[in-house]
């Protein structure tokens, strides 16, 4: 019956949306042959992705674009309503000191850390802290103006904006406060990690990890399987290393931790080269020697629920910068392409029978499934959902608009809506089909650091697309060189970057007779 069920899956699950392939891995990792007990005793009760976590991490940019963007607001509608003429005839006298004010409130709030929300902080305490700051940026715009006029000056400006400041940071922090409350309670901000290393370091860790419950422990694995307990401290061992290369847990999973004796140095570079493979973060767990560098340790595998704003710019504010500029391009692309989009959908229903849209189950963000939409450019009945057969010249299954919208990449412009939805970027390596083959092996088993290219959101159109690998993949070396180039982009990120290969795209794209697409 299992057999029959896990069948009826694999058929059906290229219809399913996005959100069907999540619940249908989630409930795959859930089930077990062996009933509950192997689920352990940190598996949450709702399965959230990489992806879905960076999104909760990065919430903290958004928190902080909000109260930029509504002190600025509010001292621009103030300096409006106290100047008769309007805010250009203020005199500069009292503009600087409102716009001092206003910068040293955003200046406090960043760098007294008021948007960690770190665990345990109780939220009148970071309400008050946030209504300190915001009277005192109002009193330092009351002084600067004494100082520069010799002057006492006009009070009811500045307590009035002063106090429409702190009322509206007031209520946005009392917001995003039960927001984090409730990420927490949910698992979004908590770490999920698996240990590589059925080891006495593992135990322990485990051990202070269920009375910390900042951390989620999903599973064990051990390459010597033969000496390892079915499971540590509850905690199921779930096979060894190549195991863990293909879970299905894989995109859950935020750090893989080596708990081995680091003494053990060639198992610790044997292990160590075998994981990097994969597009998760490995770190090597050294066995602290008392209780409180142990609790230091798991204080660094959990410090990282909400993104930093301090410092040079990292890989989350990156990411947060990317997103913005997913949207803003995106839905702007989305509005300008309508027309196109909706000519081309025409074309396919007048040319040939079938559905206007085709759906593929594709690798996302740190081997995440997703389903990619694009428009139909073959025949209905030899749809290839695997990509197990490349397109060649004169493919026979192409339909005669389909050579249109696959030679000018409009079959692409669906791809707007993943990129709307998160799973997608403008700029990013191609998303490859589940399974894509090249020639009769799986393309991902061709080179050592495939998985690599899974490290950023796949993309629309990508700096691999524009330097002339696109469309199939007929031997290892394309394969290879298609890798590298993913992995330069990645390395290289940047929105300028991004600027420059979003323009170059179309002219590159039309101007290639050579690839087959």
């Amino acid at each position: 019956m299992t057999n029959a069920l896990d069948l009826d899956r694999a058929k059906g699950a290229h219809r399913l949306d996005a959100s069907g392939l999540q619940a249908l891995a989630a409930d795959s990792m859930t089930a077990s042959t062996e009933g509950a007990a192997r689920r352990g005793p940190f598996r949450p009760g709702v399965w959230l992705n990489a992806r879905q976590k960076g999104a909760s991490r990065l919430a903290v940019h958004w928190f902080r674009s909000a109260d930029v963007v509504v002190v600025l607001s509010l001292t621009v509608a103030i300096a409006w309503a106290i100047t008769p003429g309007g805010v250009l005839a203020m005199p500069l006298s009292r503009a600087f000191p409102l716009a001092a004010g206003a910068f040293v409130i955003l200046g406090l709030m960043r760098s007294l850390g008021l948007y960690r929300f770190a665990r345990g902080q109780r939220v009148p305490v970071h309400l008050a802290a946030v209504s300190a700051v915001a009277l005192g940026g109002g009193l330092c715009a009351i002084a600067l103006e004494a100082l520069l006029t010799g002057t006492s000056p006009a009070l009811t400006g500045y307590i009035l904006w002063t106090a429409l400041v702190t009322i509206a940071l007031y209520g946005l922090h009392l917001g995003w406060s039960q927001a984090v409350v409730r990420w927490r309670a949910s698992g979004a901000l908590t770490p999920s990690i698996v240990l590589v290393g059925a080891t006495r370091h593992a135990e322990r860790l485990i051990r202070d990890a269920l009375q910390r419950r900042d951390i989620n422990v999903l599973g064990v694995f051990d390459d010597r399987l033969a000496r390892s307990p079915d499971s540590i401290e509850g905690v199921p061992v779930l096979g060894d290393a190549e195991a863990l290369m293909t879970h299905r847990m894989t995109p859950y999973v935020d750090r893989i931790v080596l708990a081995i004796d680091p003494r053990a140095e060639k198992r610790v570079r044997e292990l160590t080269s075998r994981l990097s493979a994969l597009p998760n973060e490995v770190t090597l767990l050294v066995d602290p020697i008392d209780a409180g560098e142990r609790n230091a340790a798991l204080d660094r595998l959990a410090r990282a629920p909400l993104a930093s704003l301090d410092g040079p710019i990292d890989d989350d504010r990156r990411a947060f910068n990317k997103r913005m500029q997913d949207l803003l391009i995106g839905l702007l692309a989305l509005v300008v392409l309508s027309p196109v989009m909706l000519l081309t959908a025409l074309a396919i229903r007048l040319d040939s029978p079938g559905p206007i849209f085709f759906r593929q189950r594709r690798h996302g963000f740190n081997h995440e499934e997703i389903v990619v939409w694009k428009f139909r450019s073959m025949r209905a009945d030899a749809a290839d959902a695997t990509a197990s057969r490349q397109v060649t010249t004169d493919d026979d299954r192409v339909t005669r608009v389909g050579r249109l919208i696959r030679s000018t990449s409009l079959d692409e412009l669906p791809q707007l809506l993943n990129v709307l939805k998160g799973e997608m970027s403008l700029v990013g390596p191609r998303p490859h089909a589940i399974g894509m083959k090249t020639g009769a092996v799986e393309s991902a088993r061709l080179v050592a650091e495939y998985a690599h290219r899974h490290r950023m959101k796949p993309g629309m159109t990508g700096w691999a697309a524009i330097k002339g690998s696109r469309g199939p993949l007929h031997s290892a070396q394309d394969v290879r060189r298609r890798v590298q180039l993913d992995v330069e982009y990645i390395e290289r990120q940047s929105l300028w970057l991004d600027l420059w290969i979003m323009a170059v795209t179309v002219p590159v794209l039309l101007g290639d007779r050579a690839a087959v697409r």
